[in-house]
């Protein structure tokens, strides 16, 4: 019924800017003051019970392949995971445990297909089991204005995982008093036309956080290759990471190329990039890599997952 329902709204409204208009001020706001954007996957990527997922996240850290304390850096943006925590939430850890409380751009790759291309809430706050945390809106107001390839969309976030699966490290640390401003990106083919647009948003980004006087990180939330052998994985995705640690996002996207690495969160990441260039970054820095079967031994069909830094 709620599909039917979007196609519905695709065929009366011209653009995602009006159609998500009209979703925010004629049919969340006759329900409640604020909208409050539903978790997607508590229960199943994370668990469902606060005091659970609290364990769960503090097992995460101590973890065999975790990095075992909080012991926090400098840095301007970090590349983290987005699987079930009991397969990438050891090297998820790794960027939380280094992370300072501050504000978070989050950047997630859009695994649905619905939605907007370069798609962004304005407002309201996302719950977990852990509470609720609030959008920036004068913050996510500036970057929209900033750059015409971002638009307004509630439906690219509604069952996207990607960035809601970070929240509950940011709320383990810091509990709910940070903002944080939602990006949801529908990856092209990683060409060259594909990384002009992520310049451009990647660019507005950073001119408009640069002129805050609150500090924000921004978070790039991806996964590596996807179902391929353990020893394949390994060979492609540090290849692939080398590129990244360089911060050359031409580079980046050529052995994305060259390798067909399924990496689903390649757009966040070249936006983290040039984000963070502009932001006065000099490199990458790797804190963890490994794979789903060095948590399950499975090696057959691995999943790589990577913590890195910007500084």
């Amino acid at each position: 019924m709620r599909k039917r329902v979007w196609y519905e709204l695709e065929g009366i409204f011209k653009t995602n800017l009006e159609k998500n208009y009209f979703i925010h001020n004629f049919v969340c706001k006759g329900k409640e003051k604020m909208i409050i954007r539903q978790p997607a996957v508590a229960g199943m990527f994370y668990h469902l019970n606060s005091e659970m997922l609290k364990k769960q996240i503090k097992s995460c850290i101590d973890h065999k392949l975790g990095p075992k304390r909080i012991e926090e850096e400098k840095f301007i943006a970090t590349v983290v995971p987005h699987a079930g925590y009991a397969y990438s939430g050891p090297v998820a850890a790794w960027s939380y445990s280094r992370i300072p409380k501050c504000n978070y751009i989050i950047l997630g790759p859009n695994h649905s297909g619905f939605g907007s291309r370069f798609g962004m809430m304005r407002e309201g706050a996302w719950k977990t089991p852990m509470g609720s945390v609030k959008i920036d809106e004068i913050v996510t107001k500036k970057i929209i204005e900033s750059c015409p390839l971002l638009e307004y969309d509630i439906l690219s976030h509604e069952s996207e995982h990607s960035i809601e699966v970070q929240l509950p490290f940011l709320q383990y640390r810091f509990g709910n008093d940070f903002k944080f401003v939602p990006i949801c990106v529908m990856n092209e083919f990683p060409s060259f036309d594909f990384l002009d647009e992520c310049k451009a948003v990647g660019k507005s980004i950073a001119n408009v956080i640069k002129k805050e006087k609150k500090k924000w990180i921004i978070i790039a939330s991806s996964d590596f290759s996807h179902y391929i052998p353990y020893e394949d994985a390994y060979s492609i995705d540090n290849y692939v990471i080398d590129g990244i640690l360089k911060l050359n996002e031409k580079d980046f996207f050529l052995r994305l190329q060259e390798k067909n690495a399924s990496v689903c969160g390649f757009g966040p990441i070249a936006i983290a990039m040039i984000a963070s260039k502009e932001l006065g970054a000099k490199k990458g820095k790797l804190l963890c890599y490994k794979t789903s079967g060095d948590v399950t031994h499975d090696k057959t069909a691995v999943v790589g997952y990577s913590s890195l830094l910007f500084i």
